[in-house]
C-alpha cells in the first residue's frame, strides 16, 4: 500500500494536474518507511507513466489542430515547435521541473518525439531528481 501510494501521488504530479510528490517521498524516507530502491522505483515509475500519458496525450492533440474551437494556433504552434527545436530533445531531461516540466512531455507527443528517445530521457531526469531528493532526506547528500 505504500509503494502503490508513493506511485499514485508521483504519477498525479506528472500529470498536467497540480500535486507533489516530493513530500510525500521525503517524509517516507524520513520516517524510515519502506525500502529507498523501492521508494525510488515507485515514485520514478509513477512519475515516468504520468509523463508518458501527457506524451500520448500529445500525439492525439494534433488530431484536432486546425478547428475552430482549437485553443492554440497555427502561429503558436510553429513558434513552440522552433522553442523545441531550439533548445533541443535533451530539454526533455529536464522534465522534472516544477510548471515547465508537464507541459514539455505534453510538446514531446505533440511534435512526435521518438518515443524510446522520450523515455530514456524522462526516465534518466526523473529518476535522477528522486535519487537526489531521497539522498537529501536520508543525509546521504
Amino acid at each position: 500500500m505504500l509503494y502503490a501510494s508513493l506511485f499514485l501521488s508521483a504519477f498525479i504530479s506528472a500529470t498536467l494536474l497540480p500535486a507533489s510528490s516530493e513530500l510525500l517521498l521525503s517524509g517516507l524516507v524520513v520516517q524510515r518507511q519502506g525500502d529507498l530502491w523501492g521508494l525510488w522505483l515507485s515514485a520514478t515509475a509513477g512519475n515516468v507513466l504520468g509523463s508518458v500519458v501527457n506524451y500520448y496525450l500529445g500525439t492525439a492533440v494534433s488530431r484536432f489542430e486546425g478547428r475552430r474551437w482549437f485553443p492554440v494556433s497555427r502561429q503558436a504552434m510553429d513558434k513552440a515547435q522552433r522553442q523545441f527545436q531550439k533548445y533541443g530533445t535533451l530539454s526533455l531531461l529536464f522534465a522534472w521541473l516544477p510548471i515547465v516540466g508537464d507541459p514539455l512531455t505534453l510538446i514531446a507527443g505533440v511534435f512526435r518525439v521518438r518515443f524510446g528517445l522520450f523515455l530514456l530521457l524522462v526516465f534518466l531526469g526523473k529518476g535522477l531528481r528522486y535519487a537526489v531528493v531521497i539522498g537529501l532526506a536520508a543525509g546521504l547528500v
